[in-house]
């Protein structure tokens, strides 16, 4: 008999997966560009919204449709290329960057305002405490539906539900004219924005961490775990789309308690004091800290998991030594990493992008291997012109290429590479490709 998850457990699995993904950059960032949009406040949002919240869903449907893992989606690629690929989006997503990040803005943002004079012990203390906790609630994948999906995110929801409705009951301000590109390109400037979150990355390593989860409960059936998993990533997309949108609402309303402010945390300290008064710092704690917590919680999981397939040590020795690389980096600073990691990201996200636009037209290409080489190749290519111009080389001499400017040079000569290889193979070729 086929087992099949309870409502609950679905739902449960959907929250867990919203919570790994609702970092506090993602709480922090739209109430800017909020602010930015004024008016044009609906274009801007649904740009954002377009690829904030609709890449990280067809990158978790990706998943699904290549088998709930990472060979899956390579299967066409060389086996070298491909563990290259995933080793260097995991080290930058996990313990190079993303993660430490985590334990650093809730520091920054949640603990150091109650420490009168708060330094570097208080920040080593907290980064020790706090990936301290991540690694237990890590610690066993099979309890992560438990930890994170019954119990904290439903926290984290709540909290948030009571700020977005405490926003559109009481806004703070009215809503400006739209300031710089916003003025302009609303829509284009909100899609471009929400390109910049990179959870695509994240939708491609959550995506295998919860397949395991899902089996963890017994379900062994492929498609009943690929259908599980869509429901998740579906759940998941609602309830950052409810975050953003309220977000973006406060940011645009914001100008009379934020003037002046220059980043999106600012933007909402202030918003949230104005709200609710002394208790508005704590609220806001509670946010950043349940966020940044279930996010780095889900980080080193999937790390861990996927190093663990790669070497002889087990899942709990790879929490573990995560956690304290985490901790340690977090506890030193990360402003030489940002400006080592963005380079890097600028670089394979494109690529990233592209293997999930393959995975969904794989099996009408006569030649997928040809395909996933060209493509991926164009891809990194012309997103290593858009990293080499973020870390200051001159490359003016390209600025003929479509988006050159938006750092976003890769995505015609991606498209273009994708449509020619759909013509490119045998017949029988293509007939094993449809087969498989």
């Amino acid at each position: 008999m086929k087992k099949s998850l309870k409502v609950t457990d679905i739902m449960a699995i959907g929250f867990m997966t919203f919570a790994f993904f609702l970092g506090a950059g993602n709480i922090i960032f739209p109430p800017q560009a909020g602010l930015a949009a004024g008016d044009n406040l609906l274009p801007a949002m649904f740009g954002f919204l377009s690829t904030a919240v609709g890449l990280p869903l067809v990158g978790i449907i990706a998943v699904a449709i290549a088998g709930g893992g990472w060979k899956g989606l390579t299967r066409d690629l060389p086996p070298q290329v491909a563990t290259l690929m995933a080793v260097l989006i995991f080290i930058i997503i996990g313990p190079a960057f993303a993660a430490p990040r985590t334990g650093l803005v809730a520091y920054e943002m949640a603990v150091k305002p109650f420490i009168p004079e708060a330094g570097q012990v208080s920040l080593t203390l907290f980064s020790i405490l706090f990936f301290a906790v991540a690694m237990f609630f890590a610690w066993s994948r099979g309890k992560l539906i438990d930890t994170i999906g019954k119990f904290l995110t439903p926290a984290l929801f709540a909290v948030l539900a009571v700020l977005a409705v405490a926003v559109f009951l009481f806004p703070q301000g009215e809503i400006q004219a739209a300031q710089g590109e916003y003025a302009n390109m609303a829509f284009t400037k909100g899609f471009l924005e929400g390109y910049n979150t990179m959870d695509t990355f994240a939708a491609l390593m959550f995506g295998m961490l919860i397949v395991d989860v899902i089996r963890s409960k017994g379900i062994t059936d492929e498609k009943t775990t690929c259908t599980y998993l869509v429901y998740a990533g579906l759940i998941a997309a609602a309830g950052l789309a409810f975050v953003y949108v309220s977000l973006f609402y406060l940011g645009a309303t914001s100008s009379a308690v934020a003037a002046g402010a220059d980043n999106g945390g600012t933007i909402l300290a202030s918003y949230v004091q104005a709200l609710f008064g002394p208790v508005g710092q704590l609220i806001l704690s509670a946010i950043v800290l349940l966020a940044c917590l279930t996010t780095a919680i889900g980080l080193i999981s999937a790390c861990s998991d996927y190093f663990s397939s790669l070497t002889k040590l087990s899942y709990e020795k790879w929490v573990v030594l995560l956690g304290v690389v985490c901790a340690v980096i977090a506890n030193v600073g990360l402003s030489q990493l940002i400006s080592l990691s963005i380079p890097v990201l600028f670089a394979l996200y494109p690529v990233a992008v592209a293997l999930v636009a393959l995975t969904f037209v794989r099996r009408w290409l006569p030649n997928p291997r040809l395909a996933y080489r060209v493509v991926l190749s164009v891809s990194l290519l012309f997103s290593l012109i858009d990293a080499g111009k973020f870390i200051g080389m001159d490359l003016s001499a390209l600025n003929i290429l479509p988006l050159f400017d938006y750092g976003m040079a890769w995505v015609l000569p991606t498209a273009l590479a994708l449509v020619v290889t759909r013509f490119i193979g045998s017949p029988e070729s293509q007939s094993e490709a449809s087969a498989a």
